[in-house]
């Protein structure tokens, strides 16, 4: 793979003033915000169309960057339901289904707490998300969630 410093300046970028909005961040506790959206910028990166080399470099970047800032925590559980996130929306993406969003608002509601196996599994297995999205509404509220569903679909689109 072949990337230039210019590919790869454009990838990592700043942010313009505006440009960047929180998506899930508010679902989870503060000390997890900043490496949830970490990861999810690295989603965003991964999954638009974009230069491939550029994207994949940067996507993994940050990827790597938000999950070391949950393990600086030393959140081992917490680590673990991000890992199992990305493997479930890379899968969700790879078969063109839909439920990516109740994953991963499900995942920051519930970061760390260990209960998310089950509907995970299911999501996993079928394509279905309803016990995801159940339990992020649980966690969150119904207003939080639509708020973060919302702008979830107006960056995935």
């Amino acid at each position: 793979m072949q990337i230039t410093r210019a590919e790869l300046h454009q990838a990592l970028r700043e942010p313009e003033e505006g440009e960047l909005e929180p998506v899930f961040s508010a679902l989870t506790e503060p000390r997890f915000a900043l490496g949830l959206e970490t990861i999810y910028e690295g989603y965003l990166v991964l999954y638009e169309p974009q230069d491939g080399d550029a994207a994949l470099v940067a996507g993994d970047y940050l990827y790597a960057q938000g999950l070391a800032r949950i393990a600086a925590l030393g959140e081992v559980e917490a680590v673990s339901d991000l890992a199992e996130l990305i493997s479930v929306c890379a899968q969700a993406r790879a078969d063109s289904r839909p439920g990516d969003g109740a994953a991963w608002a499900a995942t920051a509601a519930l970061l760390g707490q260990g209960r998310l196996v089950k509907a995970r599994e299911t999501f996993a297995a079928t394509g279905e998300a309803g016990a995801l999205d159940v339990l992020a509404r649980k966690a969150a509220g119904d207003r939080a969630i639509d708020k973060a569903l919302a702008a979830h679909a107006r960056l995935t689109s």
